[in-house]
């Protein structure tokens, strides 16, 4: 008994000897909190009606990978352009007449399968600040802004949408240029303008990812300040500088949605040349330009007063190759959407521009431009109008000699397009087979100069004694490449000396072939004759070809343009020889941009009559290469009004 009681004893002194802690009671175990699902964002209401379009290489294209051109018109809505129709910002009586004139347009049989929607500053401005310029950037609000954005500009476009067209919007007003402004700027107000505004729209829930809807980023940029400071629209600085301007609201664009942006160019939208290099990242990107009569050496009645056009042209050849060298560069890599573009001869003063339909191939306008957007093939446009009245009271009767109208002469734009937007979206209606083929202004020969470029035009000719150009459909090959390319729309590019024979074949709707031959003799690129030799690349000059004898116009220039880019890499040099001393400090120059104001490899005769120009060794005034293989003007400069006899040119 006493070993069971000191037993116990000893146990409860061992108990009592143990920390404070293990006297605690024992805690359970508290089991971890169970995570809270996260709410998952509500799905993105998807708005668009219209087939989903997207930008495939140069083309814009449907899901089942058709190619898609569109053909429109425009919208604004400012009172000032449509009858004074409402006042007091009254958004009910705005969109109750647009959607009337809409109607009307469908009624009135208009193939239209979008427009070009103005989200026109007469609703966002702030009239109590002061106006800078006109359409100006300056008095922008934003809460009106986001107010008419809401209440007319979406729902307008919804009421496109449903009736079959998609929409491209253009934001407030037109970039600035003129005084207090030399043109727009990395960094500038009109950018952070651009940059609120596009992130206003494509955050809006209708507009957001809605592929029935598009943005043209800004209207009619003229001179950029280059990367060197200077202002301008062509060279390389300010192409630099329009790549970081633009990719920025790009960027911001696509922080928000993947709607198609149509990016525009330099000088009105009418320089692009410059994006082929400094190329603008990303996808569903393609270029909006505008094109006017006298632009791209264009025919024109009267220059349309921008100074970037003429009164005059050279028909169907000059218009091509003005296109090819300031739109050309980017069509090759995207679509082009043309977001400006009318005409009608002077006399009715019912267009901006002024000039005539024409014929394709030949003299005029507006068939001319047809023409080369069918044969790019990844051209959409539109009808320029800011008075949808007219479209909506046209009628399709045609009119009678001595009484046409605006509306139904057929050498103005709305009787050539409303029938030509009725075969794009129908079809062309073609009266059996061809009963020949023609090349257009062609005989048997032709001969070019080496640097040179001419452009075949190949029409299909019927019984009825209707005819269609047929370029684009035909296959066009050269029997020697090494001496005559052959390159899209019947371009012909003269490389090298020597003869070779086009052949042209063209397949009709029945399987039939029908075939016409050119023999085409490629010469020497210095030919001294009245009809390739320029005087007046810069300044008014005079050149006898029996004498040989140039005149330049005061610190003019004088010599040979060649637009396929002349290629003298495989040559070691050039001699040029004079027939006379030189009295006017003379000098010789080659360029290797298609620009003359870039910066040539010169070589002065001082008191010599010859130069020899090492081709492999050539540099510009910066120590710069000047490349032999593409060369794009070459010739002579002279202080002017002296003669310059051309003895000789030589290569070797």
């Amino acid at each position: 008994m006493k070993k069971i009681i000191y037993l116990l004893a000893w146990i409860g002194l061992a108990l009592a000897s143990c920390s404070d802690e293990s006297s605690l009671p024992i805690q359970p175990e508290i089991p971890a909190e169970p995570e809270t699902p996260k709410d998952e964002p509500a799905p993105e209401k998807d708005y668009h009606q219209l087939p989903v379009l997207h930008v495939e290489g140069r083309y814009l294209k449907n899901e089942k990978g058709e190619t898609v051109n569109l053909h429109g018109f425009t919208q604004t809505y400012s009172p000032f352009f449509n009858d004074n129709a409402w006042t007091n910002y009254d958004v009910q009586s705005c969109l109750s007449y647009n959607k009337r004139m809409v109607d009307g347009i469908v009624a009135a049989g208009w193939k239209f399968n979008f427009v070009r929607m103005h989200l026109d500053p007469y609703w966002s401005d702030d009239t109590s600040k002061p106006s800078v310029r006109y359409e100006g950037h300056e008095r922008f609000s934003e809460t009106r802004f986001r107010k008419y954005l809401d209440e007319l500009f979406v729902p307008m476009a919804e009421y496109f949408v449903s009736k079959g067209m998609y929409v491209v919007m253009r934001p407030p007003g037109v970039c600035p240029n003129e005084a207090p402004y030399q043109g727009i700027e990395v960094g500038d107000s009109y950018q952070q303008f651009l940059l609120n505004v596009w992130n206003i729209v494509s955050q809006h829930p209708k507009v957001k990812n809605n592929t029935d809807i598009m943005f043209e980023l800004a209207n009619e940029p003229v001179n950029i300040k280059g990367t060197d400071g200077v202002y301008g629209s062509t060279s390389d600085a300010c192409f630099a500088n329009a790549k970081i301007y633009f990719q920025s609201i790009v960027d911001k664009i696509r922080s928000h949605c993947r709607n198609i942006i149509w990016v525009p160019g330099l000088a009105y939208q009418s320089q692009y040349a410059g994006y082929a290099t400094h190329r603008i990242e990303g996808d569903n990107i393609g270029f909006a330009v505008h094109c006017y009569p006298g632009w791209y050496g264009s025919d024109a009645e009267k220059d349309s007063g921008e100074g970037i056009g003429s009164p005059t042209g050279g028909g169907y050849e000059s218009f091509q190759r003005g296109w090819d060298k300031q739109v050309g560069p980017v069509a090759a890599i995207a679509p082009i959407m043309v977001t400006e573009i009318d005409w009608a001869p002077l006399k009715y003063d019912a267009t901006w521009g002024k000039s005539i339909t024409g014929e394709a191939g030949g003299k005029g306008f507006g068939a001319n431009f047809k023409y080369i957007a069918d044969n790019a093939g990844n051209v959409s446009w539109l009808f320029f109008t800011t008075r949808s009245h007219e479209l909506a009271a046209f009628k399709d009767v045609p009119g009678t000699e001595g009484n046409y109208t605006f509306l139904n002469d057929p050498e103005a734009c709305p009787w050539a397009m409303y029938h030509w937007f009725k075969e794009y979206a129908e079809g062309v209606t073609v009266n059996g087979e061809p009963e020949r083929l023609e090349l257009m202004g062609e005989q048997a020969t032709r001969s070019l100069q080496m640097g040179g470029v001419h452009y075949l035009k190949v029409k299909a000719v019927y019984k009825d004694g209707t005819s269609r150009m047929v370029t684009a459909e035909a296959t066009i090959n050269s029997s020697d490449e090494q001496v005559l390319k052959v390159e899209p729309t019947g371009k012909l590019v003269a490389v090298a000396p020597g003869n070779a024979t086009v052949t042209v074949t063209y397949r009709t709707a029945a399987g039939n072939s029908m075939q016409q031959t050119l023999q085409v003799t490629v010469v020497s690129p210095f030919v001294l004759t009245e009809d390739v030799f320029d005087p007046s690349i810069w300044e008014e000059g005079t050149f006898d070809e029996t004498t040989r004898t140039l005149v330049t116009g005061t610190w003019g220039f004088g010599g040979w343009k060649y637009p396929g880019g002349l290629d003298l890499s495989g040559y070691r040099r050039l001699i040029v020889e004079l027939g006379n001393d030189n009295e006017c400090g003379v000098s010789f120059r080659l360029f290797d941009k298609d620009n003359y104001w870039s910066k040539p490899a010169t070589y002065d005769f001082g008191q010599a009559r010859s130069v020899v120009v090492d081709l492999q060794q050539m540099k510009d005034a910066d120590g710069n290469r000047v490349d032999p293989s593409h060369l794009y003007i070459v010739g002579f400069w002279s202080n002017g009004g002296k003669p310059i006899v051309i003895s000789s040119m030589k290569l070797e």
